[in-house]
């Protein structure tokens, strides 16, 4: 912008022959340039009141950073209990929660034996739900057919290392009654001769279905069949004790018990034998369970009398004797 002191106007002395700045002119009649001097005198107004505003507004903004501070501190210092508070309670509730994983990873772990003994004791209760031939399919070394149509219940034998059956084979018959009667081993007979099968066995459910005469001839010979009456608890062990036999028939021939009565009287002692052995050992076991237990009582008893005797003040000899002699010289 233009100055107005710096225009150029006519001289109005010279009648505009000559040309002299505003400023000039003023000076030569002795007049101040107000114009001049009031924009001056608003550019130092301005620049005062600028200057003051900027002094102002440093000191609001200091006075408020003042108080910021100051009510910070304040509040810290109101809450610094509560933070101090909050803090322990932060660490009580870490310590908490490392605590109760702990106790998940136990409960988890505890959690994986339980599921495992009620594993174990479902495949027991399986077992016993399970048919005859399905027990049998799970025996190694051992084969069985299906499930006959008539003349006995299945035909089991021994695996080849090919898989296949071997010789001699087994006619089985499968009671569960109340006691086996003897038409039950003459109608097994009668289904062994019938296949041409020489052995055969009759399975009961329980030990108590045999009567004392099916358990004092467990193994025995009639009509030219072997029979084996046995339980489904006992065939396992009872194969056990035949496998060697029938290894020998197969070296020997099939009739090697007819030809050797010693070898089949002494087979036939066996097994009464085993059972009473079986049975004196489950006697023993049953024993043994119980010292164990009267042991455990009369370690606890012989404790609780040595915390008791250590409880108690026991005054010497010595000490009673010198009280009785002061009581009788009074």
């Amino acid at each position: 912008m233009r100055s107005p002191s710096s225009e150029k106007i006519e001289c109005p002395l010279c009648c505009g022959t000559g040309e002299l700045s505003r400023t000039e002119i003023l000076d030569r009649l002795g007049v101040k340039d107000f114009a001049r001097v009031a924009q001056l005198s608003a550019e130092e107004a301005f620049r005062l009141l600028q200057s003051k505003h900027s002094h102002e507004h440093q000191a609001v903004w200091s006075r408020f950073e003042s108080e910021l501070t100051k009510r910070v501190a304040e509040i810290r210092e109101s809450h610094k209990d509560e933070l101090r508070l909050a803090n322990s309670e932060r660490e009580t509730l870490s310590r908490r929660v490392e605590d109760c994983l702990r106790e998940l990873g136990q409960v988890r772990e505890r959690n994986q034996e339980l599921e495992g003994e009620l594993s174990k004791a479902a495949r027991i209760g399986k077992r016993e739900e399970m048919t005859f031939e399905e027990e049998v399919r799970t025996w190694a070394g051992v084969w069985i057919s299906d499930k006959l149509p008539r003349n006995g219940d299945y035909i089991l034998a021994y695996r080849a290392p090919n898989g296949d059956p071997v010789d001699p084979r087994i006619l089985i018959d499968n009671k569960d009654k109340a006691t086996i009667s003897e038409s039950d081993i003459d109608k097994l007979v009668r289904d062994a001769k019938e296949r041409s099968i020489p052995l055969a066995a009759l399975v009961a459910r329980e030990e108590s279905q045999l009567r004392q005469v099916d358990r004092d001839s467990r193994w025995s010979r009639k009509d030219g069949v072997w029979l084996l009456r046995t339980t489904r608890q006992w065939i396992v062990r009872d194969l056990d004790v035949l496998k060697p036999i029938f290894e020998r028939m197969r070296e020997q021939g099939f009739d090697l018990l007819e030809k050797n009565a010693v070898l089949a009287n002494e087979l036939r002692r066996t097994f009464p034998e085993i059972d009473r052995i079986e049975k004196e050992l489950g006697k023993a076991a049953k024993a043994i369970q119980s010292a164990s237990v009267m042991v455990v009582r009369y370690r606890e008893r012989l404790r609780d009398l040595c915390d008791s005797a250590a409880n108690t003040k026991i005054v010497p000899a010595f000490h009673r004797d010198l009280d009785n002699s002061s009581t009788l010289s009074a």
